[in-house]
């Protein structure tokens, strides 16, 4: 490559001259020794110019640290020409982004020769280039957010994650307002060191513009001087400038709340960054609302399992009892099963029910609240056995369902020494009395289904138990419970009744949890009945001052 005397690259260099690329020459020194047109009009520079004078510093640089280090020469082809060593640098050229790619070598005289300098603009591949990047860092971030979001139904956690995500990728600092809950507002808000703030405020949506119509849904974000928001909003620090944005956070049909994004020193979103912002927003809301509407569920069925749930052995004066209760599936609460212990009003009667509702899980125990409620609603003719289980009858009859129950009423009266059980058999298995002296006896009582026949048959039994027996109340859960070796047998009436020999003077608590335990493993790991177990005991040693 030559040089022509007006330092343009010359006639051994035809292409150069008219190249639509800038070229250059610079010697070792930093000066200038040819360019050709482009390269004129692109740095204003001539011939004999000094690099740093012209160039931008990026360039200067460059060329001053390839000239400082040379790439190492390799001998090319028969030994005298030399292999060139490639460099580039890349930056700003005015308003413009070029790459700088150097063909660095030595002279066929083994002298030093210049650098040839070819400049190209990048700009737009440097423009799609950093939309690329940002865009996969949306997309990064939409992934990420999507994994925090379902991974939990706890609002208060879709809030906390809500907030830090925005904090570290769409803002400086974050606030999420959930839909009120009464007459407060839960709040998340999180800064640019990752913490979350969690508050319950009486707000007043109206002291930040744009929040009311976001909190009613209106999609559109709104941006806002931060100067003037209230307290509970974070507040600028003097002097600094910003803007924050109201975003509605769109829910399952009703709006979920609202996000403020305070950004400091600029205002509004590109046209990628407002559509991450949107879809942000719908996923926050989304799981927000799932979150809430999981927690309203799940307080209701808490509220309505209370009522369901088996209730606690109570104390009945002068009588031991101990109850046991096992749903047919481990992860449930309630089943078919069911009893109830009502203690006696000024020395009268004690009432203990227990009762076997056709089927399992949630619809069975669904009838088991109709019946529970109907029979505390009949307590004041619990004196009468047949006339309760009658009316209980026409109630379940009345609702026209399919289902059907047994049911077993026992009412308890301490009489000296002694305790007196009346008992009535509504097509449950009928109930065991466990002597203190060994014999297990079986009580004659019976009758029809409940929920069946417009008419229903019964027969009370009244038995008295002396000190240390047992009145034993169970449900067909632990005689029809399939196990043993093959898994096919039933647990039956001859094995509870063997298991209870030998119980005499037990404990009642012992008792049904021995009762319990024997079911429990002749069960095995099959599936099984809901199983409730009763016990009714006279008291071993008698009051001070009872006959």
């Amino acid at each position: 490559m030559t040089k022509d005397g007006d330092g343009s690259l010359g006639a051994l260099d035809p292409v150069s001259r008219s190249a639509p690329y800038a070229a250059l020459a610079v010697e070792p020194s930093g000066l200038i020794s040819r360019l050709n047109d482009a390269a004129r009009a692109l740095l204003g520079a001539s011939a004999g110019s000094a690099l740093a004078d012209r160039a931008p510093g990026w360039l200067a640089d460059a060329h001053r640290s390839l000239a400082d280090h040379p790439a190492p020469v390799r001998d090319g082809r028969a030994g005298t020409e030399k292999a060139a060593a490639i460099r580039t640098a890349r930056g700003p050229i005015g308003d413009r982004i070029f790459e700088a790619r150097a063909v660095a070598g030595h002279s066929a005289q083994g002298g030093p020769a210049p650098t040839i300098w070819w400049l190209t603009d990048i700009t737009e591949e440097a423009r799609l280039a950093q939309e690329l990047a940002a865009e996969r860092r949306r997309m990064a971030f939409l992934a990420e957010e999507s994994s925090w979001f379902l991974g939990s139904l706890n609002l208060e956690r879709c809030m906390e994650a809500a907030v830090r995500l925005a904090a570290r990728h769409l803002a400086d600092t974050a606030l999420v307002i959930a839909a009120p809950s009464g007459h407060t507002h839960s709040i998340a808000s999180c800064g640019p060191d990752g913490n979350v703030d969690h508050q319950e405020l009486v707000i007043d949506p109206a002291e930040v513009p744009g929040l009311v119509e976001a909190m009613q849904g209106f999609p559109a974000p709104r941006w806002i001087d931060p100067s003037g928001v209230p307290a509970w909003v974070a507040r600028p620090e003097p002097g600094e400038h910003g803007a924050i944005a109201v975003i509605a956070l769109p829910g399952q049909g009703v709006p979920a709340g609202a996000l403020l994004l305070h950004r400091r020193g600029r205002q509004g979103f590109s046209e990628g960054e407002e559509t991450v912002v949107r879809l942000f927003a719908r996923h926050a809301g989304a799981a927000m609302a799932a979150a809430r509407l999981h927690g309203e569920q799940a307080s209701i069925t808490e509220t309505l399992m209370r009522d369901l749930l088996p209730p606690p052995a109570q104390h009945l004066p002068g009588i031991e009892l101990a109850a046991r209760y096992r749903p047919s599936e481990d992860a449930e609460r309630v089943g078919g099963d069911f009893y109830d212990v009502y203690p006696a009003e000024s020395g009268g009667e004690s009432l203990v029910v227990l009762g076997d509702v056709a089927g399992k899980g949630l619809e069975a125990a669904v009838l088991t609240g109709k019946i529970r409620t109907t029979l505390r609603a009949l307590l004041p003719l619990a004196g009468d056995h047949r006339r309760v289980l009658e009316l209980v009858n026409a109630a379940l009859l009345h609702d026209g369902g399919t289902r059907f129950a047994t049911l077993v009423l026992a009412s308890v009266r301490r009489e000296g020494r002694r305790v007196r059980v009346r008992l009535t058999s509504a097509g449950h298995a009928p109930p065991l009395i466990v002597r203190a002296d060994g014999p297990v006896e079986e009580v004659p009582t019976g009758g029809s289904l409940i929920g069946v026949l417009d008419e229903i048959a019964s027969t009370t039994a009244e038995v008295t138990l002396r000190s240390g027996d047992t009145c034993l109340l169970y449900t067909d859960g632990i005689t029809e419970a399939f196990g043993g070796p093959l898994g096919d047998e039933m647990f039956g009436d001859e094995r509870l009744c063997a298991g209870l020999a030998g119980c005499g003077g037990m404990l009642p608590e012992a008792l049904v949890e021995r009762i319990h335990m024997l079911a429990a493993e002749w069960v095995g790991g099959n599936r099984h009945d809901d199983m409730a177990i009763i016990a009714i005991t006279a008291p071993r040693h008698a009051r001070q001052g009872t006959s």
